[in-house]
């Protein structure tokens, strides 16, 4: 049985993540600052035997090797198959009035949190030298920017450097490195988006509505799979056309 990690996947997107894999088959491990209903949802439901929820935060970069170690020692004889880096925050406000302490923060736990989770699930992935993957959830505004997200942005945009340099690195052994840049998605991260504001995207998107989990799902489900094993260092966009 493959076992892959997926950090934050207490509710959102992640949640979604997390759920999509166990009903696939995959063993899960996971983390959240706090357990949520999801999570008890899942203890307490007939996927319990494969999935494992830790209290962590990637913000504690350094804590990243003693999390995976515990997630790969959970797992038992199902070795480590991949590693979804999904864990992020926004903290909007325009560049020159924006705290050093919030860009730092949305900085620590965006980037920096998923270069140490990826370096320590490389490791294991490394040892078992059986392929694998890993997987950045990104965005479209790392790559087109959006006002008032200067550092969100540029930690996603990070993170499609991190996929393409990272692939080049493992490639060899049999491990693909890609990232996912969904655009608006219904989530708890775009509900603070005011009515009008949704009502212009949903305008400006050929698709002409805002994404699904489910959207990101399937993708993720599809780089995960056999049929993507040469597929790596890309950022496929899930944005109904927004930036075509």
């Amino acid at each position: 049985m493959r076992h892959v990690i997926v950090t934050g996947g207490s509710r959102g997107l992640g949640a979604a993540l997390v759920r999509a894999l166990l009903e696939e088959g995959y063993r899960v491990s996971t983390c959240s600052r706090r357990k949520s209903a999801f999570c008890e949802e899942m203890e307490g439901s007939a996927f319990a035997v494969r999935f494992h929820w830790k209290q962590y935060s990637v913000e504690d970069a350094e804590g990243a090797e003693a999390f995976v170690d515990e997630c790969v020692a959970w797992a038992g004889e199902d070795r480590l198959y991949g590693l979804i880096n999904n864990a992020a925050i926004a903290r909007e406000g325009i560049l020159a009035t924006f705290s050093n302490r919030d860009a730092a923060q949305v900085l620590q736990v965006n980037l920096l949190g998923a270069i140490q989770m990826a370096r320590a699930a490389v490791r294991h992935l490394l040892r078992f030298n059986a392929g694998g993957r890993v997987i950045n959830i990104s965005s479209i505004d790392g790559s087109r920017g959006y006002k008032g997200l200067a550092a969100y942005s540029a930690s996603k945009a990070g993170l499609d450097g991190l996929t393409r340099s990272l692939a080049r690195e493992v490639g060899s052994r049999g491990i693909t490195v890609n990232s996912v840049a969904p655009g608006y998605v219904k989530t708890e991260m775009s509900a603070g988006y005011t009515p009008e504001q949704l009502t212009q995207i949903v305008r400006r998107t050929p698709m002409a509505r805002l994404g699904t989990t489910d959207d990101v799902t399937g993708i993720v489900l599809f780089l995960l799979g056999d049929r993507a094993g040469f597929i790596t260092g890309q950022t496929l966009t899930v944005d109904g056309g927004l930036t075509c």
